[in-house]
């Protein structure tokens, strides 16, 4: 083979995940190793997979959608509908994830607001605070 093979332990070195990971990817039909015995092999394209599927986790995309990403590469269409369907589902996650943050600064301004007054409270009981 010209291409470069990589056994698991040296895909688990350079993407840093574990051989579990990479088992679990592979029984969820997301990465195709070669199978020598018990031993996995991956290829370049599993490598370019591999580095979709941390992606697109990263993103908060679903492992069904990213599945259904990577299948798309080979509908023979110059990839058009596989990044139509991405876009599309960035969009849709950057949209949740500026929801999230609103929610999450929204409570962070709460708790911020309620410890404020917890610190009056604890000011104003003074040294009775200590015994109690």
């Amino acid at each position: 083979m010209t291409e470069e093979i990589m056994t698991i332990r040296e895909m688990c070195e350079a993407y840093g995940v574990t051989p579990r990971t990479l088992r679990f990817y592979e029984s969820k039909e997301l990465l195709f190793p070669i199978r020598e015995g018990q031993k996995r092999l991956f290829t370049r394209r599993d490598r370019a997979r591999l580095k979709l599927i941390l992606r697109g986790k990263r993103f908060g995309f679903s492992l069904e959608d990213i599945r259904q990403l990577l299948d798309m590469y080979d509908l023979g269409d110059q990839q058009a509908t596989q990044f139509a369907r991405t876009y599309e589902l960035a969009r849709e996650r950057l949209s949740d994830m500026i929801r999230q943050r609103d929610e999450l600064n929204e409570a962070i301004a709460d708790l911020q607001e309620q410890m404020r007054w917890g610190e009056k409270m604890l000011a104003s009981l003074g040294p009775q605070r200590a015994a109690g």
